[in-house]
């Protein structure tokens, strides 16, 4: 059966929609939240949101009234008898009737906070806070397991839909090169929110948020998540992100002795050319006679080397079904493997002194940085999702890696004493 036939069906059946609660109300929160509507079998129950408001009006905009209550026990009662709510708070939310909750923040430690939550209530969590998934996603993808619940990068992002295209690479058993995206906003690693306001507001869009694309910093956390779920790794500290248009792709992501860029076979990257973004792209090796002969035949190039492309991602409107693919089958989109292949280390945008505490990404502080976890470690780097909240203990030059040695991490949040957990996991897990 399809989503939507799987959905009427479970709906027939039950007479119960499937429930969602959504938290995060902002750009990507209300756009799943009108397209949720247009979905059979499938309902949006509750809403959480630091401005009850924003939550409240998440839901008007997809056609829904909420219960008149902040009450946990008439909020669950509401949602029982087919209502939806909204609220400001997320700590309750695991006592909710909830079947799956879409976390749609994009803030590292709420992304934590919220998936601890949700995961040890045995609800399922479908995510686009790709932030704390570079961060923390393998200790929640064991923690899903454990609490035989759902963990998910969701569908719609361009993580998720370029290891559809890695599956079905090596599905056929083709070796991949290289995965990747094209780049959607001009790159400028020196953005900073003051110069975006005026682009922000006439796209609809928080300027931090936006920043955190034209800096850089969230495509080298998508090409992370990516490589986490896939064992594919960044070639070099920051990728390539050259400009290679999409005919171009198999010649550029190749080795450097067949005339290409990379240093090794199976990495992630990106394009800044025009033409390739907002697709998604696999180029794959394939040697044989006979298959390079088909290709050709096809259209789709010489050989040795293939590009496999999607010319599209619909970002949020995509994300229902994760939700209906965690709840219906049991399925993952997308989730971590058990030990990370890459991280995303941060790089100072400014001098920063002594004593100053972080900001958030996308500000004025420091940039993403895709690294392998190789050279991670040997860069003692400080995880990007760790960063908002800490204290600068020395001196960072602009451009400067931050580390555990010129920062210190709050210790306060979820997401910081969870990722001390997912380390201790993974040196577990390694030899020595």
């Amino acid at each position: 059966m399809s989503y939507r036939e799987r959905l009427q069906h479970r709906l027939d059946e039950t007479g119960q929609p499937l429930r969602v609660g959504l938290v995060g109300a902002g750009q990507m929160g209300t756009g799943f939240a009108a397209q949720l509507l247009r979905m059979p079998g499938i309902a949006l129950s509750a809403v959480f949101d630091v401005d009850r408001d924003r939550a409240v009006g998440a839901l008007a905009q997809a056609g829904i009234t909420p219960s008149d209550t902040t009450d946990v026990d008439r909020a669950s009662q509401a949602i029982e008898s087919g209502g939806s709510v909204a609220l400001a708070g997320v700590d309750d939310l695991g006592g909710l009737p909830l079947d799956i909750v879409v976390e749609a923040t994009g803030v590292p430690d709420v992304g934590a906070r919220v998936a601890v939550e949700a995961l040890a209530s045995g609800k399922g969590i479908a995510t686009l806070n790709v932030e704390s998934d570079v961060t923390i996603g393998a200790y929640l993808a064991r923690l899903a397991e454990e609490s035989g619940a759902i963990y998910s990068v969701c569908r719609g992002d361009e993580p998720v839909e370029t290891k559809i295209l890695v599956d079905y690479a090596r599905d056929l058993n083709f070796e991949v090169i290289c995965a990747g995206k094209g780049k959607n906003n001009p790159l400028d690693f020196n953005a900073v929110p003051a110069d975006y306001e005026a682009e922000a507001k006439r796209r609809n869009m928080n300027a931090r948020m936006l920043v955190e694309f034209v800096d850089g910093s969230k495509t080298m956390v998508e090409m992370v998540a990516l490589a986490n779920a896939t064992g594919l790794v960044p070639d070099v500290p920051g990728m390539h992100g050259p400009s290679a248009a999409l005919a171009e792709l198999p010649d550029v992501f190749r080795p450097r002795d067949e005339g290409g860029l990379l240093h090794r076979k199976g990495v992630v990257d990106f394009t800044v050319a025009k033409g390739v973004a907002p697709g998604v792209f696999v180029v794959a090796e394939m040697r044989h006679p006979r298959l390079m002969e088909r290709m050709n035949d096809l259209g789709l190039g010489t050989g040795p080397y293939f590009t496999y492309y999607r010319p599209y991602h619909l970002t949020s409107l995509e994300v229902p079904l994760s939700a209906a693919a965690a709840v219906l089958f049991g399925q993952s989109h997308m989730r971590p493997l058990p030990v990370p292949t890459a991280e995303v280390g941060a790089r100072a945008k400014r001098d920063l002194a002594p004593g100053e505490t972080l900001d958030a990404i996308g500000q004025y502080c420091y940039r993403g940085f895709a690294l392998a976890c190789a050279d991670a470690t040997a860069l003692d780097a400080l995880p990007l999702g760790l960063a908002q909240g800490a204290r600068v203990t020395a001196r960072i030059a602009k451009g400067e890696y931050l580390t555990y040695a010129n920062c210190e991490p709050d210790a306060s949040q979820r997401i910081v004493q969870v990722r001390r957990l997912q380390d201790e996991r993974v040196r577990a897990a390694v030899p020595a």
